[in-house]
């Protein structure tokens, strides 16, 4: 296991469609899913926040995320297979885009298919915060980062100024949670 850099805007592996796992319980997907761990834990601490990564994130161009919120979760090979009908508008943040907010538009529900480190199918379904996280790591997975889909005008503020400006009138959550009215 180690903690891998983080890949940021401009590097092309973050704009790439990443590669299916055929073997899921193999070392190598292993190896990659402890150091997307790792990473996340080191993130969490040094930074206060951070829900998860996706695998191109640390230079891996596989379809592997992982996700701590209440628990771990590895998804591998995730589908979005079903949207609810309701979205939300999100101030979304994200790693390889440091001190950058955007908002974005998220389905408020989903339903995801993929399988475990072990291969077996699973499915889950989020709502709310957690379904904007899984949509934010799966969107990785497909090359799209979060200033591909800025929602309305004034979409993009850095984190020094939203703190500023936002985050003590509770108008559009807490970025770091993704939550929002």
């Amino acid at each position: 296991m180690a903690i891998r850099p983080i890949r940021l805007l401009g590097d092309p592996i973050l704009r790439s469609e990443c590669e299916p796992i055929t073997k899921p319980g193999s070392p190598a997907v292993r190896l990659v899913a402890d150091d997307l761990q790792e990473t996340l834990r080191d993130l969490q601490a040094r930074n206060g926040f951070g829900g998860g990564l996706a695998a191109p994130q640390i230079g891996a161009p596989l379809r592997l995320i992982y996700v701590e919120v209440d628990e771990p979760l590895f998804l591998i090979n995730p589908q979005v297979l079903d949207i609810g009908t309701d979205d939300f508008l999100v101030w979304d943040d994200c790693f390889s885009i440091p001190d950058l907010l955007v908002r974005v538009q998220r389905a408020h529900n989903i339903h995801i298919g993929f399988q475990d480190l072990k291969g077996q199918r699973q499915n889950i379904e989020a709502e709310g915060a957690m379904a904007a996280l899984l949509q934010h790591e799966i969107d990785h997975l497909d090359g799209v980062l979060i200033v591909d889909r800025p929602a309305g005008l004034d979409a993009f503020s850095l984190r020094q100024e939203w703190n500023k400006q936002h985050a003590r009138d509770g108008r559009f959550g807490d970025p770091f949670t993704r939550s929002a009215p």
